[in-house]
């Protein structure tokens, strides 16, 4: 655990789900309604990093929220994504995996996702 991590040092409030090494909170700064982040309870700052078990942890956590997600927003579609080192875009130290719910409309065309990172290449499907 590390003292100044925002994610080792969670208030009870803040989280929606556990397992014995995985725990769900919802996204401070949400891109939609019920953005979820799924991160390790053991303070690990790469998916990389993970053991076998927190590996199958992390699947069981995400099929879970993605149901609960389902239940309470009704999303027609989600992104999954995880900010992998400083290069990446990670601003906080500590593993956590983006389950973001996607609604129709929310973007004018949608197709292409997590490409639109890098706007230039999201449209690889036209000229």
């Amino acid at each position: 655990m590390a003292a100044c991590c925002p994610f080792c040092n969670l208030s009870q409030e803040r989280i929606v789900a556990v397992s014995e090494h995985m725990r769900a909170i919802r996204d401070a700064f949400p891109i939609s309604p019920g953005h979820t982040l799924l991160l390790p309870r053991r303070h690990v700052g790469s998916l990389f990093d993970l053991t076998v078990v927190e590996w199958v942890e992390l699947g069981q956590l995400l099929a879970r929220s993605r149901t609960a997600l389902q239940a309470e927003f009704r999303p027609d579609g989600f992104n999954v994504g995880v900010n992998e080192g400083v290069a990446a875009g990670q601003t906080v130290p500590h593993l956590h995996v983006h389950l973001i719910p996607r609604y129709q409309g929310d973007r004018p065309d949608p197709r292409g996702g997590i490409r639109w990172i890098f706007p230039d290449k999201a449209r690889y499907w036209s000229p």
